[in-house]
C-alpha cells in the first residue's frame, strides 16, 4: 500500500536555494515543508557580507539575508522544520523522507543539500577542529582578536574571509598553493596591498601543530622545496567544496564529482525529484545562482504536480 502524502513538496536543505524553492512552491499554494538539520541559510548564514547579490548596493549581512528569506517563505505558508534527513526513498510516485523528527511523504522532493568545506587532509586537522582549525571566519573570527592567524586558499572565499579576519587578528597570512590568486580581480584588489595581510605564494600546509590548540603550521614551498614553521593561533581553511549527497547518492544521476545532474528545469534523472543550489552540477556556485535554481525548482514542482492530476 502506497504512503499517503503528508505534503505536496518536501525541500531538503534551507540554504538560499531551498528557501527560494520553498517560497515559490508555497506561493503556488502547494503544501510545502522545508527541512534543515542546522539553521536556515546554510553557507549564506556564515558569510559576513554579500556584495554581489543584486538589489543591495552596500551589501547585505548573510545571516540577515537568511532570516529574511525564511520569513518570506513562511509568510506564504511554507513549514520549516529542524530535522536531520536520515534516509530517502525516491522510488515510486510518493517519495519517503525519514528524518530525526518523523517521516514525511510527498510526490515531489527538491534536493537543496548544498556542499560543505573540503578538508586539507593533513595531520593535526581533525584533532584540532574547533580548537584553532576553522572553516568559518564569521563564526570564529572574534576568538582571534589580537592574535595572528592563517587562511589557506586562493579563491574568492579565502580572500574575502582573510580580509574579514583583519577586523580581529593583528596579522593574517594567506597561504596560496600557486603563484597567483584564483579570486576575481575586484576581490583580489581588497587584499594585495592590505597592511595586515602577508601572502605566501606556492605554499602548502604539511601539518597543523599544537597539543590542545593550534600553535603553528608546518609549511612547504612547492617551488623551492623549502620547509618552514609559521606560528599562528588559528587556521581557516577555504580549499573548495564537497557535495552533500550521502543520503541520495545511489538514487539519482551524479557527475564525476558527486554533484546532481539536472536539466534547465532542475529535473533530475528521477521523476518528481528536483535539485537546486550548490549540490547541482554547474559552473558557478553563488547566492544569485542558488536563488535562480530555487525559483525554477519551485515552479517546476508546481508543473510536475499538475501533470499528475491529468
Amino acid at each position: 500500500m502506497a504512503d499517503i502524502p503528508t505534503h505536496d513538496v518536501a525541500v531538503i536543505g534551507a540554504g538560499p536555494a531551498g528557501l527560494t524553492a520553498a517560497l515559490y512552491a508555497a506561493r503556488a499554494e502547494l503544501k510545502t515543508i522545508l527541512l534543515e538539520r542546522l539553521a536556515a541559510g546554510g553557507q549564506l548564514a556564515t558569510t559576513d557580507m554579500i556584495e554581489n547579490y543584486p538589489g543591495f548596493p552596500m551589501g547585505i549581512n548573510g545571516l540577515d539575508a537568511s532570516f529574511a528569506m525564511l520569513e518570506q517563505a513562511q509568510r506564504f505558508g511554507a513549514e520549516f522544520k529542524l530535522a536531520e534527513v536520515q534516509k530517502l526513498d525516491l522510488s515510486g510516485e510518493i517519495k519517503r523522507v525519514e528524518t530525526s523528527e518523523g517521516i514525511i511523504t510527498a510526490p515531489c522532493v527538491i534536493l537543496a543539500t548544498g556542499a560543505r568545506p573540503r578538508l586539507l587532509g593533513v595531520p593535526g586537522e581533525e584533532r584540532l577542529k574547533g580548537r584553532g582549525v576553522s572553516y568559518c571566519a564569521v563564526c570564529d573570527g572574534a576568538f582571534y582578536r589580537g592574535k595572528e592567524v592563517a587562511v589557506v586558499g586562493g579563491g574568492d572565499s579565502a580572500v574575502e574571509e582573510a580580509v574579514y579576519l583583519t577586523r580581529f587578528a593583528t596579522k593574517v597570512y594567506l597561504l596560496v598553493r600557486r603563484d597567483q590568486l584564483r579570486a576575481t580581480p575586484v576581490v583580489q584588489a581588497k587584499i594585495l596591498n592590505h597592511p595586515q595581510v602577508e601572502i605566501r605564494w606556492n605554499t602548502v600546509v604539511e601539518e597543523i601543530l599544537g597539543e590542545s590548540k593550534v600553535e603553528g603550521l608546518s609549511l612547504l614551498n612547492r617551488v623551492t622545496g623549502e620547509k618552514s614553521y609559521l606560528p599562528v593561533s588559528g587556521v581557516f581553511v577555504y580549499v573548495g567544496l564537497l557535495p552533500n549527497n550521502e543520503v541520495f547518492a545511489e538514487q539519482v544521476e551524479l557527475d564525476q564529482n558527486g554533484y546532481v545532474v539536472a536539466d534547465e528545469e532542475m529535473r533530475t534523472s528521477v521523476p518528481g525529484v528536483l535539485v537546486a543550489g550548490d549540490i547541482r552540477a554547474k559552473s558557478l556556485r553563488q547566492v544569485a545562482t542558488a536563488v535562480g535554481d530555487g525559483a525554477i525548482a519551485g515552479v517546476t514542482a508546481q508543473h510536475y504536480l499538475d501533470s499528475l492530476k491529468r
